[in-house]
């Protein structure tokens, strides 16, 4: 199969998206998860610890203002005593609502039924006096449902920290997962750029030494590329320019030599015909000469 450069291009961006993608659904998959524990905490256990805490501090003033009226031999305040209890009846109805651990519904109901036993005792200190016997069952009532609230507080606020520590192991996991991946993501990403490099580089830089030979008149040189992509094509239209130059230098040089033949040939021959030329007018020259000498003597002789 044919895989063009530029699909290998593509295919390459398409494998690091996917990294970069990988690492971001990984990431923000933990984030959530983490988000959620935290939220879980927030949402239930701390809000049943600011509940028990409520019902704590309103039994308190409740207790407190019954103490003052028996201390004092006073008249109950009414007013803040409603208030007080409304408050607490409103806490532990959103404690109710609000349960998480097991045994807080049990511990719930608890309290709401001994509230509901304080509130009897609290009417009857309404009447004057207050008796030691009814003073001394209240406080009784009101230490056991304050040790009902500590309770249900203490038990959030383990949850709390047992949650705490499991969201810690969440978001260490998290960490050592979204390293590991970022590692090995790393090493792949690090190992196909490398490649990726080396392959362009080996074959750019083979196509430019074979460009330089060929300016340099070497005509013997050709590319060999494996593969069946540009660069093969490439090599192939190299190769062939090549050969077609090597032909021409070739045919070049016959033709110029031929030339070169031939000049020399007509040199020659032109060099003959002047030698012969000038042999001739040696031999004209050689031949008055002779027959001026043959006069001479001839003048003599009959002299």
């Amino acid at each position: 199969m044919k895989i063009s450069i530029r699909t290998k291009f593509t295919l390459g961006m398409i494998f690091f998206f996917l990294i970069i993608a990988g690492i971001t659904i990984l990431s923000a998959y933990h984030l959530s998860k983490l988000s959620q524990k935290t939220d879980a905490i927030l949402k239930d256990n701390h809000f049943s610890v600011i509940f028990a805490r409520d019902m704590a501090e309103e039994l308190t003033v409740i207790n407190q203002e019954i103490t003052r009226c028996f201390a004092n031999n006073s008249e109950i305040d009414t007013t803040l005593i409603n208030a007080t209890s409304a408050s607490f009846k409103k806490s532990l109805s959103l404690e109710k609502n609000n349960i998480t651990e097991p045994g807080e519904d049990k511990l719930a109901s608890g309290i709401e039924s001994g509230f509901n036993e304080y509130i009897k005792y609290i009417i009857a200190c309404e009447v004057k006096p207050i008796s030691s016997e009814v003073m001394n069952a209240s406080m009784t009532k009101f230490h056991a449902l304050y040790q009902q609230t500590m309770l249900l507080s203490q038990m959030n606020e383990q949850a709390i920290i047992l949650k705490a520590n499991d969201t810690k192991k969440s978001a260490e996991k998290g960490l050592t997962n979204v390293t590991l991946l970022g590692t090995i993501c790393f090493i792949i990403t690090l190992s196909f750029t490398f490649n990726f490099a080396s392959y362009f580089n080996g074959r750019f830089t083979k196509l430019y030494n074979g460009i330089k030979e060929i300016g340099s008149k070497n005509y013997n040189q050709r590319l060999y590329f494996e593969g069946e992509d540009e660069f093969y094509d490439i090599s192939l239209v190299f190769n062939e320019m090549a050969q077609n130059l090597n032909g021409n230098a070739e045919n070049s040089n016959v033709n110029f030599q031929k030339e070169f033949e031939h000049e020399i040939s007509l040199n020659q021959i032109q060099e003959l015909k002047r030698i012969l030329e000038q042999m001739q007018g040696v031999e004209e020259r050689a031949v008055d000469l002779i027959a001026k000498l043959e006069n001479k003597e001839n003048k003599n002789g009959i002299s």
